[in-house]
């Protein structure tokens, strides 16, 4: 069936039904039993996935809408990261992610309030005894010198990294400057692995108007091999550490 045909059986036009394909658009439980009855196959368990879906999601709470990485993230059991000019958002300060936040764009302060708590809370399954969520995070060393805000704040947030890479599911790696040029420097990326096995990966990248997910078998095992690649030339999590503490002297 083409979507064109589909579209006019559902009643709908097709840039919808396309939307609803790149998943920029959600579904709704009476469209899709319709899909269902249009495509002649059922699926048990699609209405309550659909049901879960339109649920608000837990950062509503604070006044913000449209979070769709912190779905996904909310979703994962596992995040590999790689950051270049910014400490990972799951291990800043609130001090070092409220300057971050205010330098990329203009929030009014309840907006930019509610974008700090919210990075607060997801950093509450580091530590969480029921469903942990395990960070592997590459960051280039351009970060740990990048200054944001003033030197005080800067000390804070590098004294912040040495104790949360004692966390057992944290492993961080420091990509040092004196391995050169390297290919993670194209840009920052984070894959995401899910509970189920059967579920893919999913690859994140954001850019300065928005950002790419994708499941592209391809994409995400070229992030996948590149991310390896990267961890091979990174420091060991004690040289990083022992790196991290020479960088807060400087800033002394």
């Amino acid at each position: 069936m083409t979507i064109e045909d589909a579209a006019a059986r559902l009643d709908k036009h097709r840039n919808s039904l396309y939307r609803i394909e790149a998943g920029e658009t959600k579904v709704d439980v009476h469209l899709a039993r319709t899909m269902m009855d249009v495509y002649d196959h059922y699926a048990p368990d699609l209405l309550d996935q659909v049901r879960d879906a339109l649920a608000p999601g837990w950062w509503t709470t604070y006044g913000l809408r449209n979070m769709g990485y912190v779905d996904i993230e909310t979703e994962a059991v596992a995040v590999r990261e790689l950051t270049l000019l910014h400490v990972p958002g799951l291990l800043q300060t609130e001090d070092y992610a409220r300057a971050v936040l205010e330098s990329g764009q203009r929030w009014s302060k309840p907006e930019l309030a509610a974008h700090v708590k919210v990075r607060m809370v997801r950093q509450r399954r580091l530590i969480a005894e029921d469903d942990p969520l395990h960070l592997t995070a590459l960051v280039d060393e351009t970060a740990l010198r990048q200054r944001i805000g003033s030197s005080a704040l800067m000390r804070e947030q590098l004294e912040y990294l040495t104790m949360v890479a004692e966390i057992d599911t944290v492993d961080l790696r420091v990509l040092p400057q004196t391995i050169g040029a390297h290919a993670g420097q194209r840009g920052p990326f984070t894959l995401l692995y899910f509970p189920d096995p059967a579920e893919p990966p999913l690859l994140y990248v954001s850019y300065a108007t928005g950002a790419l997910h994708s499941e592209d078998p391809d994409q995400v095992n070229r992030a996948k091999v590149l991310f390896e690649n990267l961890r091979g030339l990174a420091l060991a999590p004690a040289e990083s550490v022992a790196l991290i503490e020479r960088v807060h002297a400087e800033f002394e």
